[in-house]
């Protein structure tokens, strides 16, 4: 199996996962990118993943099944194009001897879901679009910051090798962002270094690892004590966790 994260847009990447010529896409917010891509390998696309309805992952759409016989799924919370097969928390897909696991991760919207599989020979995947970012997590523009700390928790109870397959390069940001939160995170000021690196290659930070995230993350770190006195100096909330998850994405909305 071959993952490749492929730009669109700005900032956007769309998961590439292909074997044996076939090929499967995660939110194709363009269609070019993916398009080329499988007439660069000789790739046949067969399904395609959607994890929220935001235009920038499902605009692509349209034209992907008008040129291929792909079958799609996505959060059957959420309204989607007609033709998309959806799917909730516990069901599967099956792909290539695949078995995806779906899980509703609400927060980023009101029924995001994310996607998990163990291949054979591979590292995990995740496929969790804007729910989970390498050192952030996705905007509360739906959900509450209850529904995205509950999410956030059962992502990270998936075993820690798990690529992290999410979908914008944000992490030079997030990490900037990170710091703030927990200067003194040694993991985390090596990760950061690590990423700037590759940036200045034109190497993607993605995808990451689960057990990396659990190390340098903030949103996953929200109960730690440095990030819970970080948050207080900030901006004094009630320490129940909820709260203080809140406080600390309202803080990242404001920083810069």
């Amino acid at each position: 199996m071959n993952l490749i994260p492929l730009p669109a847009f700005s900032d956007n990447y769309i998961w590439l996962l292909h074997h044996n010529g076939q090929a499967l896409v995660v939110d194709p917010g363009d269609s070019q990118p993916v398009l080329d891509a499988l007439a660069s390998m000789d790739l046949v696309l067969d399904l395609i993943l959607i994890t929220h309805h935001h235009a920038d992952h499902i605009g692509g759409l349209s034209a992907l099944t008008a040129a291929t016989n792909a079958k799609v799924y996505g959060p059957a919370k959420e309204r989607m194009p007609e033709g998309v097969i959806p799917l909730s928390q516990g069901e599967t897909v099956a792909w290539c001897g695949v078995t995806f696991k779906v899980h509703d991760v609400p927060g980023h919207t009101s029924g995001h879901i994310a996607y998990w599989s163990q291949p054979e020979g591979m590292d995990p995947i995740l496929f969790c679009g804007d729910t989970l970012f390498s050192g952030g997590c996705g905007r509360l523009f739906e959900g509450t910051a209850a529904q995205m700390l509950d999410s956030l928790d059962r992502l990270s109870s998936l075993p820690g090798a798990s690529q992290v397959c999410c979908a914008h390069e944000y992490t030079l940001s997030n990490l900037k962002f990170a710091k703030h939160v927990e200067p003194s995170n040694q993991a985390l000021i090596d990760y950061d270094a690590h990423c700037q690196s590759l940036r200045a290659q034109g190497i993607p930070t993605l995808p990451s690892r689960l057990d990396i995230e659990l190390k340098i993350n903030p949103f996953l770190r929200s109960r730690q004590e440095k990030v819970r006195t970080s948050v207080q100096n900030y901006r004094p909330t009630s320490l129940e966790d909820a709260a203080v998850f809140a406080a600390l994405r309202q803080w990242k909305n404001e920083f810069k």
